[in-house]
């Protein structure tokens, strides 16, 4: 058997750093996870190759020469996807698909021959079993989560690795929390699932002994879902392992906001090697954190709570929504001095939309407004719910924010005030050395001398020179990010006005 296995292509959003990765010469951030820990639980004798669109062109023969073509995509891939199951229809080779996609949508792929949802640990070997019977359906489901210490290492051999800016290893799924908005739950489950020591450790040790050496996001849905098994087993595990190693990986991951509150969990995390991690934040709105369920927000000074991690050395990277129903005019105001007080050099501010199956989706479809599907792009206009402020408004506020917070004077002032409250534990630097040369060489041609808001990043640099030499690569990193995010946003170049920018 022969099967090819396809990563449908992103389009340009805030998350795909596609401006950024041109400084460094990367195709793509991250590889496909689940495709490479698919391809482990395939038969030994079939013949296997991968083709992330993201870094590589899908050809025809590629397709033809296939018995299969196994896809596997989230929301935001979709119109990609559908293209290539139209192209494997047209060639006459068979598709099987799964993944986020597919799993909350099975009725809009009727064309795919078959469908394997859900988490593949459960729902894959009895589809190759009816598969070799010569039996296989249209449709294989699962009603339960499996035990994921069983899941496979990933086949990194797919995979080439220079046209990446990071790895990624997943520890667990499932979230103990359950957001309105959000299908972590309805795909992951609410009981974390988590992985042995031993286990995550040996993902390190394959990964390491590929010859990666750099950023490895752990993707979990929330990594401290566990925190007794964290402190106690998989922190202690990882830190000896680096140790041996000599750091050869600088981690980052997703938690929940009150990791703030342990700082035993903080330690343990940064003497592990993780640099950043990704909250989700959403809103400073009390009664939009009722509204959405988001509880462990709710009654702390989340400034505070930011300023407390970025202390203990780790950079946070927030999530923010606008668009909830019991926002006032205020919010946009608010999020904006929020932002800008907290040094959160990456913030990821969206519209509040209702991704397919999740309790807001249901709710909203029975007040009649859903008004189209979700797209899966966190910081697009284009939401698939009627707004109660006014789609107007909505719009209005959300460029507001935008304007405000990523203006080249507004964003570098940010940068330094993250700069001085940030206290990392020590400097590792493992980015390959010839990468971060040229990608200082490039921002200096790019933003140095062609970009409009050159002068803001002269300044920023000079100040890290000045007052956080240690920084000085962080703060170039920081710089491309910047660019990065103003070229990302569809309508065009932000424009910069002392009135919208907010002092740091």
């Amino acid at each position: 058997m022969r099967v090819l296995m396809v990563y449908p292509e992103y389009p340009e959003t805030f998350w795909s750093f596609k401006h950024a990765l041109k400084f460094v010469s990367k195709k793509a951030a991250y590889p496909p996870l689940g495709l490479m820990t698919v391809a482990a639980m395939l038969p030994k004798e079939w013949e296997k190759e991968l083709i992330d669109m993201n870094t590589d062109i899908l050809r025809d023969e590629d397709i033809e020469k296939s018995d299969y073509v196994m896809i596997s995509s989230m929301d935001i891939q979709f119109d990609s996807a559908k293209k290539v199951i139209q192209r494997c229809r047209d060639l006459g080779v068979k598709t099987i698909a799964g993944g986020p996609l597919f799993t909350t949508r099975p009725e809009e792929f009727s064309e795919v021959d078959h469908l394997v949802l859900g988490e593949a640990e459960m729902t894959l070997a009895p589809f190759l079993l009816d598969l070799e019977k010569g039996r296989a359906k249209h449709i294989y489901k699962s009603d339960g989560f499996p035990d994921i210490g069983s899941s496979p290492i990933p086949d990194w051999s797919l995979l080439n690795m220079r046209k990446y800016s990071s790895m990624n290893i997943q520890y667990s799924r499932g979230c103990p929390y359950n957001c309105e908005f959000c299908d972590i739950v309805l795909l992951n489950g609410h009981i974390p699932r988590t992985k042995s020591a031993e286990k995550l450790v040996a993902e390190m040790e394959a990964l390491y002994k590929v010859g990666w050496r750099g950023g490895v996001f752990i993707v979990d849905d929330n990594f401290i879902g566990n925190k007794a098994k964290l402190k106690k087993e998989i922190l202690p595990a990882i830190a000896e392992w680096m140790k041996n190693r000599n750091y050869p990986f600088v981690l980052n991951t997703e938690a929940s906001i009150d990791l703030s509150d342990d700082d035993e969990l903080m330690k343990l995390m940064v003497d592990a090697s993780f640099g950043t991690v990704f909250v989700g934040i959403e809103t400073t709105e009390e009664e939009s954190l009722v509204e959405c369920g988001k509880f462990q927000n709710r009654n702390r000074d989340l400034l505070s709570s930011v300023k407390k991690m970025q202390e203990f050395g780790l950079q946070v990277q927030g999530g923010f929504i606008v668009g909830f129903d019991h926002d006032k005019p205020s919010v946009f105001r608010n999020m904006i001095d929020f932002i800008q007080k907290s040094g959160i050099v990456t913030a990821m501010v969206g519209v509040l939309t209702a991704p397919t199956g999740t309790r807001l989706f249901l709710r909203l479809k029975k007040e009649d407004r859903i008004v189209s599907d979700f797209s899966g792009n966190n910081t697009s206009i284009m939401t698939n719910i009627v707004p109660k402020m006014g789609m107007k408004n909505l719009v209005d506020g959300y460029y507001k924010i935008l304007n405000s917070i990523y203006a080249p004077k507004p964003y570098r002032r940010r940068v330094i005030t993250f700069l001085k409250n940030y206290k990392p534990n020590s400097i590792k630097h493992v980015r390959p050395f010839a990468d971060s040369v040229k990608a200082f060489l490039k921002s200096v041609w790019v933003l140095g001398i062609r970009d409009k808001g050159r002068m803001n990043y002269w300044s920023l640099l000079l100040w890290t020179v000045f007052f956080r030499p240690s920084l000085f690569p962080l703060s170039v990193e920081f710089a491309i990010y910047g660019y990065h995010f103003r070229k990302s946003f569809s309508f065009g170049m932000l424009v910069e006005s002392d009135t919208q920018s907010p002092s740091a």
